[in-house]
């Protein structure tokens, strides 16, 4: 007898199809960036046509397929454009964060040797720090009106080109090449835990699947009759998969670029009537309070998906019960792409959905889920079982560019360093992390980052910094320092000392001073402790 084989074509998943789709399904869909007081709009078939275009300048340029495409770029049409353009062509993307330290910002562009980097002419004084260190960076382009007028001087003597230009002279047609899914088409790096961030880089394959899950009804069900109000950023990891997710369903979109403060994103709700809404908790937290005191039509939000730290379910209960907003948890991470699991309440939950809401996420089809115990036995999902979180899916990644870093993977799988319990319905529950690390704002922050930063001033004798509970930013750094014998330093001056070391954002409001740092048997430092002793009151805590 005949063995039984598929018919089924082969058919590769890449960006470029997807790409396409969007182009020739919802060529009249439309995507709106925000300029403060107004806005600007075009339709798919535009961008798509002036994708082209960026496609045709950067081959110009010099770009082949593997090289790499920096952005450094707020949230906006354009971004948008080199979201379709880089990736078709087949070069990779690599998204930078706004946020990084310089040093930081540095490190990932030459460690991902970025060919050319395309920059908003609004955040050049941030590149304008690193440029000179920037070993693989051989030409610049520059984003938005004030292009022709803003100061490059600080990016050096290599060539820097107008992206408008550069498209104006770019021919209407373009190759695209027939690229194999699995070709690298993005990369995104970690905001780095210890040490330097780590790079991440998606496939073509990947993106495509995660961009279907996405429109999944379990998910955030994205359709053509949505309109997305992408804020997380783009940089953030492909910020939530959602300009893919939303461009192959058709959605509209609205971009905020640089408008990511609660008034205008009140006005953006408001006047642009957007469905889908993805932030952070913090950005949700300062848009409660703008709206609780200034009445604002918030009522075209179907559904909010909200992740990249705990979301307060005090929080989820204000939006809804004041502002009639459906806020939804997910959980995930640049190594994710992020989706890995999203709380809708299960079937059956009507009477107490709050509790099923207030969970991490029940995991999403597509991605196998797993918790292990300290001995690495795999832990049954009881909901009574805490174990380290590890993932395997089309999208998780199976390791770090150029650092194979083997302590994050076990037998395939990822090591998350979330600490969780699983019920045995998929839902889970994040209880604690394997390291020590803060999570602000929905930014990692290294606190052996700022330990060694704070024990390099010559009155600290001993370090160790905490992540305590805030209330706008989830989780910020608190700072428990031993002075040497017969030293003198304050808070202040110590904030001082840290602030040319690292980001701004990342200094400690809250300090302690200590006469000792708690040790475990082994001599390490036993920051359980410490979190225990600041949850019961027994801290002296300054706050700057």
């Amino acid at each position: 007898m005949e063995p039984v084989v598929s018919t089924m074509q082969e058919h590769q998943l890449t960006i470029t199809d997807l790409f396409r789709h969007g182009a020739t399904i919802y060529a009249d869909s439309v995507v709106t960036t925000w300029e403060g007081d107004s806005s600007r709009s075009a339709t798919y078939a535009e961008v798509a046509a002036r994708a082209t275009r960026l496609a045709g300048a950067l081959t110009a340029l010099g770009i082949e397929q593997g090289d790499r495409v920096g952005t450094f770029m707020w949230n906006n049409q354009e971004h948008l454009e080199a979201y379709l353009a880089v990736p078709s062509m087949g070069a990779v993307m690599h998204t930078l964060n706004l946020r990084l330290f310089a040093e930081q910002l540095e490190y990932v562009i030459n460690h991902a040797g970025d060919k050319i980097i395309i920059v908003n002419a609004s955040v050049l004084p941030l590149l304008a720090k690193v440029a000179a260190n920037l070993t693989t960076v051989e030409q610049y382009i520059v984003v938005g009106s004030e292009a022709g007028t803003a100061d490059t001087s600080g990016l050096g003597d290599k060539p820097i080109h107008s992206y408008e230009e550069l498209l104006a002279a770019a021919p209407d047609a373009f190759d695209w090449p027939e690229l194999d899914e699995l070709t690298p088409a993005a990369m995104c790096y970690t905001s780095g835990t210890t040490g330097n961030p780590k790079g991440v880089v998606y496939s073509h394959r990947s993106n495509y699947l995660h961009s279907l899950a996405e429109a999944g009804a379990n998910t955030f069900a994205l359709s053509q009759y949505d309109s997305i109000l992408s804020v997380v950023p783009m940089f953030h990891a492909n910020a939530w998969g959602l300009p893919y997710g939303g461009w192959l369903a058709g959605c509209d979109f609205v971009m905020p670029d640089k408008h990511l403060q609660a008034e205008p994103l009140a006005t953006m709700i408001s006047t642009l009537r957007p469905t889908v809404a993805g932030a952070v908790p913090s950005i949700w937290n300062d848009l409660l309070s703008y709206v609780d005191t200034h009445p604002t039509d918030l009522s075209s939000l179907r559904v909010v998906p909200c992740g990249g730290s705990a979301v307060p379910l005090s929080l989820m209960k204000a939006f809804e019960e004041r502002h009639g907003v459906h806020i939804v948890q997910a959980w995930g991470m640049t190594e994710t792409s992020p989706l890995a699991a999203v709380s809708h309440p299960p079937k059956g939950a009507e009477d107490d959905p709050w509790i099923w809401r207030a969970k991490t996420g029940r995991v999403s089809a597509g991605v196998r889920l797993r918790i292990v115990g300290d001995d690495g036995t795999e832990l049954p999902w009881d909901g009574e079982a805490v174990g380290e979180i590890q993932v395997k899916g089309p999208w998780i990644t199976g390791s770090y560019h150029l650092d194979p870093d083997p302590e994050k993977f076990q037998d395939g799988w990822l090591r998350t360093g979330d600490v969780a319990s699983v019920l045995p319905n998929g839902f889970v529950q994040i209880t604690d992390r394997s390291k020590d690390v803060i999570k602000s704002g929905g930014e990692w922050i290294s606190s052996v980052d700022l330990e060694n930063s704070l024990m390099a001033h010559p009155a600290v004798y001993e370090a160790a910094v905490v992540a305590v509970p805030d209330e706008r930013w989830d989780e910020r750094p608190l700072a428990c320092v031993v002075l040497r014998p017969e030293a003198s330093a304050d808070a202040s001056e110590l904030r001082d000392f840290l602030a040319d070391k690292v980001a701004r954002w990342q200094l400690p409001e809250r300090w302690v001073f200590i006469p000792e740092v708690p040790k475990t048997s082994v001599g390490k430092f036993d920051k359980k402790v410490l979190r225990r002793q600041y949850g019961e009151g027994q801290l002296t805590v300054e706050t700057l």
